[in-house]
């Protein structure tokens, strides 16, 4: 009798682990979503917006909402964006991968490695590396990026800024 009483006040059991191929999957989805900001809040339920951390190049750190900030002015400076992801390699909650993301520069970009920069109305590549982590829930926890600034520098028209 002990042994039920106890049985019915534990948690109940963790939902099955996600599989590579479903986190892989909902990755995607998020940048999309993230890139074309089509649908904020759906893109909100691929993160865990309370705990998650972005580390970027340089020592730059963002929680959730700087994140979202950097994407809404990837939105507001480029036309006809597009994300693409390739070398995909997923091991238990982390996926690593090569990202691109494109656009046509029209309107100031204010979170530029250099700060505000003007348009040049050319065609930008950003040219990433990721890591990710995802919780028990499939949400993103943690980003580890890389990317060549320099590079960006020079597409974005501001080389030796």
């Amino acid at each position: 009798m002990a042994y039920a009483a106890a049985a019915r006040t534990q948690e109940p059991a963790a939902a099955r682990p996600f599989t590579p191929d479903e986190l892989v999957a909902r990755l995607v989805r998020a940048g999309e979503l993230e890139v074309s900001g089509d649908d904020p809040a759906e893109a909100a339920s691929y993160f865990d917006t309370d705990r998650f951390r972005f580390h970027g190049p340089g020592g730059f750190e963002a929680d959730f909402a700087g994140l979202d900030a950097y994407f809404a002015s990837v939105r507001a400076a480029f036309d006809d964006r597009s994300i693409r992801r390739g070398a995909i390699v997923a091991a238990g909650d982390r996926v690593a991968c090569r990202t691109w993301i494109e656009g046509t520069f029209v309107r100031e970009f204010t979170q530029s490695p250099a700060g505000p920069l003007p348009p040049n109305g050319k065609r930008v590549v950003l040219d990433l590396i990721n890591i990710f982590r995802f919780d028990g829930r499939g949400r993103l926890v943690e980003e580890w990026v890389r990317v060549d600034n320099r590079d960006l520098l020079r597409q974005l028209g501001a080389e030796g800024r």
